[in-house]
């Protein structure tokens, strides 16, 4: 009976077969021991002399890492095991013997791994990354299923920027000229007017010449667009959002985050409300530490970091300056040099995790915007549509799904949180 590792714990006394790939393997005597990976789970096969048949015992030093294999044997518990069971081999197969495997115990550098990602993402660290990852995705999916929103995805191509253009890919779209996408928010405004609460969920790409820890060229945002939210009720959607991603992750893939050696303990503070600190104050907090910083500008990731080093929880950071935001954030009517536009903040270190606030509903102060943002207007004719045709408060935000996954599992570079990273300078594999 052809089994998976993860189904191992319903078939204790059964004699079953089991397919995958040798991780590791060792000789004692008169017993060998194979650890078998298949995807769902590890799992350690004893070979005995006289328990197995003497072909797959004398077999056995043909076995090389990565080799795939086919094991049959009897399940029994071993707490000791990886996994909590083991089977007692009678025989086995050699399906496939795999060459000498590049990536060794030893240290590698990072380029190297990187130019090895297809056969790094075997190793034991990237696959929880990579369980860990999908537990999000899935997480964000029934969050936002569960509450009454609609998927409406963005486009790919789109004709106008979003965030200015200096980090826009430009492509041939037939006969005219196309971007790739930099956020689906726009579009998700336009959706939101049909559908009242809806979300978009798909890669998004800046052409930024950056080499940071925190940058991808290609990376995964998930959008929620919501009718009638002002900032208070978005950034009170965001931390339930947040609170439930992370609570769900810690106790659906406590195995993978054990193998990472987060501390979770970090993880579990993180339950609604989140601080929430004013640009001013938060200048404030980073100037105190840090003089060379003029007030009025946009946060780096020292500045980040200086301000969510107070909090041991996510912290939102609301009404930045009107001019370091983008051209559809909403002016404070009270001090107009202040938009209604929050940061989250992410613990450790971690900084930015969302992006987003109360949009300008306004058609005049919106065109206003566009022409001192540069901006070709004849791009935007169907956005300034949305305004001109039941205008309406409306708000929304962006969470980078790497960035998130770099936090939850207490990882220091981007580029280990997607199984394929497009970084600057790298395009392969």
């Amino acid at each position: 009976m052809k089994l998976w590792i993860s189904d191992l714990k319903n078939y204790v006394g059964q004699t079953i077969e089991l397919k995958g790939w040798a991780y590791h393997h060792r000789s004692s005597g008169k017993i060998k021991f194979l650890v078998l990976r298949d995807g769902t789970g590890y799992c350690q096969c004893v070979f005995a002399k006289g328990a197995c048949d003497d072909e797959s015992f004398n077999g056995f030093e043909q076995i090389t890492q990565e080799s795939t294999v086919s094991v049959s044997g009897a399940v029994r518990a071993e707490p000791r095991s990886p996994g909590g069971y083991e089977v007692t081999a009678q025989s086995f197969k050699i399906l496939s013997r795999a060459e000498p495997y590049p990536i060794t115990p030893k240290e590698h550098g990072p380029d190297f791994l990187m130019s090895h990602r297809h056969l790094w993402i075997r190793s034991k660290m990237q696959h929880a990354i990579l369980r860990v990852r999908a537990e999000i995705i899935t997480a964000i999916r029934d969050f936002f299923n569960g509450r009454g929103f609609t998927l409406a995805d963005s486009p790919i191509f789109t004709p106008s920027s979003c965030e200015g253009t200096t980090t826009l890919f430009q492509t041939n779209y037939f006969d005219e000229k196309a971007r790739s996408s930099q956020s689906g928010q726009l579009y998700a405004e336009a959706t939101c007017a049909a559908l009242g609460k809806v979300y978009c969920f798909g890669p998004t790409f800046r052409a930024e010449k950056s080499k940071t820890r925190r940058h991808l060229i290609e990376f995964w945002m998930v959008e929620p667009e919501v009718a009638f939210n002002d900032l208070n009720d978005n950034m009170e959607l965001a931390e339930q959002f947040v609170e439930y991603i992370v609570q769900r992750t810690i106790t659906n893939r406590a195995e993978e985050l054990k193998a990472l050696e987060r501390d979770t303990s970090i993880l579990a503070k993180v339950r609604a409300p989140f601080p929430r600190v004013h640009y001013d104050e938060a200048a404030a907090m980073i100037k105190n530490e840090n003089p060379q910083f003029e007030i009025g500008n946009d946060f780096g990731a020292p500045d980040e970091a200086i301000v969510s080093g107070k909090f041991e929880k996510p912290v939102f950071v609301h009404h930045f300056p009107t001019a370091v935001k983008a051209f559809y954030m909403k002016q404070d009517e009270k001090n107009p040099e202040r938009c209604l536009s929050c940061d989250l903040l992410a613990p450790e270190g971690y900084g930015e995790i969302i992006g987003g606030g109360q949009r300008e509903d306004s058609l005049e102060l919106l065109l206003k915007r566009i022409d001192e943002h540069h901006l070709n207007r004849a791009d935007f004719e169907w956005f300034l549509d949305l305004r001109r045709y039941g205008s309406f408060t409306h708000s929304g935000f962006g969470l980078g799904i790497e960035r998130t996954v770099a936090w939850i599992c207490g990882i220091q570079h981007v580029r280990e949180t997607i199984p394929f990273p497009r970084l600057y300078g790298r395009n392969y594999p």
